[in-house]
């Protein structure tokens, strides 16, 4: 069984889909933590499911690698088989990236290398695209440009707002993150091999 420790920043849709998915005993993955860089509302997920969380804030630290190690530390007191970053807002130094080499992903809402960023949608929309998604890629120290692990692509409807956009490409990145996961767990995905 995948053990994995969520990283969020927000809300946590994308986790409380896996939380959801964990349930299932034959899903074979377990959430063993889950953290963020703010008292989340995302948190209350993993604690509506007994999961034990932690909060890392990066402004209580002088340097973004301080922040990191601390971070870190609170991972690998979990052991975890793989680090998911499921709207997670901070860019995180090499050091941490080299650190779980391998096992660190990222969900992102376009089809990468299109719109990285923290405004994929609204950059998607204002570009005129016709298509976006939802991208999981593996980590590395640029700013979404990690080896791509998998894409789903999404159809934008005309005259869509962003918000609209955005809410239709969490439901598509809900079951894209669930099913990558589980891929990874049972092998069909090789980690090692995109590096």
């Amino acid at each position: 069984m995948l053990s994995v420790v969520v990283l969020i920043s927000g809300s946590g849709s994308n986790l409380l889909a896996l939380l959801e998915a964990a349930e299932n005993p034959l899903y074979p993955v377990r959430v063993l933590a889950v953290g963020s860089d703010n008292p989340a509302l995302g948190l209350e997920h993993a604690e509506k499911y007994g999961v034990p969380t932690f909060v890392v804030e990066a402004d209580r630290f002088e340097t973004r690698e301080e922040f990191a190690n601390v971070l870190m530390a609170n991972i690998h007191f979990f052991d975890p088989d793989l680090v998911v970053l499921a709207g997670f807002m901070k860019m995180l130094p090499p050091s941490f990236v080299e650190a779980f080499r391998s096992k660190l992903i990222n969900l992102h809402p376009s089809l990468l290398p299109l719109f990285p960023g923290a405004h994929a949608v609204r950059d998607a929309l204002a570009a005129g695209a016709n298509h976006t998604g939802s991208t999981i890629h593996l980590v590395d120290a640029g700013m979404d440009s990690g080896p791509i692990i998998s894409q789903r692509e999404l159809q934008i409807p005309e005259a869509v707002l962003e918000v609209e956009l955005t809410e239709m490409i969490k439901v598509l990145e809900r079951r894209h993150l669930v099913d990558v996961i589980r891929e990874i767990s049972e092998g069909t995905i090789n980690m090692e091999g995109l590096i």
